[in-house]
Formats: C-alpha cells, structure tokens, sequence
C-alpha cells in the first residue's frame, strides 16, 4: 500500500513540478493524437509545435537521444503535413489509407531491427541508461512516424509498440509521470489503429461501388 501511496505522489509530483513548456506540449501531444485518429490536416501543425517544444525541454535536460527524435518527428511532420495538402488538393477526399503488403513488411521489419542494433550500440557505448530498450523505442518511432506521414495503417501498430516499451523504461527509471503520459498514447494509438481500419474499410468499399457504376456506364454505352 505504501508503495502505491509513493507511485502515485511520484505521479502527480512530476504532472505538478512540470514546466509550464512540459505542460503545454504534453496537452499539445494528446490533442495531436486525437487529430491525427482523426485524419485532420491540423495533426501535423499541432506536432510541429509539441516536437519543437519537447525538443527543446530534451536538450536542455542533456537527454540528446530523445532530441535527435524530436528533430526526426519535426522534419517527417513537416513532410507529412505537405504530402497530406498535395494529395487534398489532387484528389477529392485527400490521400487514401493503405497498407503494407508482406514484402513491404518485412522490409520495414528488417530496417527497424538494423536501425535498432544500430542505435543500440551507439547508445551503449555513450553510457546511455537502459541502451537497449530506448534505442528499440527509437528505432520503432522511427517507422511509425514516416508510415504516418505516408498514411498506412501499420503506422498505428508502430505506435502501440513503441508505447508500450516505453511505459516499461519510464517506469523502470521510476519516471511514473512518463510512463503514465505514454500509457495514455498507447491507448490512443490502439484507438487511432482501429479508427483508420474502419475508415479504410469504408473506402474500399466506396471505391467498390465506384468501379462497378463505372462498368456498368462503360457496358450502357
């Protein structure tokens, strides 16, 4: 009981003590989520902003691995924003959800797991605590962020990985704060999974009567 008593102070002490900028991007981050499950251009002006700040708390608190993410997340944000208007623009409804095929699968799989061994190393070597499991976090968040900005649907999976593993390295360096706030992204990433799903449901089947108008107009004619 004592021990929960503590986690939990543990918990609101780190939401209280945080900076009026931790706060801020913190709130802005759940509300980018929400954006993004629900497929709206103002995702990406939302997480320019919440990266850039947390960006910026990472580098002044020394956490270098976590900036260089933040760096990452900016530019596949900034790209995602473009690539998302270009096709709005091109085609009515905007860029459509798609998935990877198994090739394109293991592909991926593949360039995580180098990226991760990778990283891995690299962070080991600089003495970084619990190396090994940041570094999967990294190389995870990676993938999802360019899936996300590309709109596939296995971006989501990505999410609830790299969530998951990171509650447990909050949580391990007694981080409970954290470990909570990337809970809480796990939720919604396995919300925004099934919410994309049951929207690319809707446009295959859109697309379905689409193609079958059109051959019955090309047989009419």
């Amino acid at each position: 009981m004592n021990d929960q008593g503590s986690i939990w102070s543990q918990i609101v002490a780190g939401a209280l003590g945080a900076s009026p900028a931790e706060q801020f991007a913190t709130v802005l981050g759940v509300v980018g989520v929400w954006l993004m499950m629900k497929r709206s251009l103002w995702a990406f002006p939302a997480g320019l902003v919440q990266v850039a700040i947390f960006g910026w708390v990472c580098f002044e608190g020394r956490l270098y691995s976590e900036t260089v993410l933040q760096v990452f997340y900016f530019g596949a944000l900034a790209y995602g924003w473009w690539h998302w208007a270009e096709e709005a623009a091109r085609a009515e409804g905007g860029l459509p959800i798609s998935r990877l095929g198994r090739g394109e699968m293991a592909g991926w799989t593949g360039g995580v797991l180098v990226l991760w061994v990778g990283w891995g190393a690299i962070m080991q070597r600089a003495g970084a605590a619990l190396a090994w499991a940041d570094a999967f976090v990294f190389a995870v968040s990676v993938a999802a962020q360019i899936l996300q900005a590309r709109k596939v649907l296995e971006n989501w999976a990505g999410w609830v990985l790299a969530n998951a593993v990171a509650v447990g390295v909050f949580w391990v360096k007694e981080y409970y704060w954290f470990a909570v706030l990337y809970a809480i992204f796990g939720v919604m990433a396995a919300g925004g999974w099934r919410e994309w799903a049951r929207a690319l449901r809707v446009e295959a089947r859109v697309g379905e009567m689409a193609r079958a108008a059109g051959a019955e107009k090309g047989a009419a004619s």
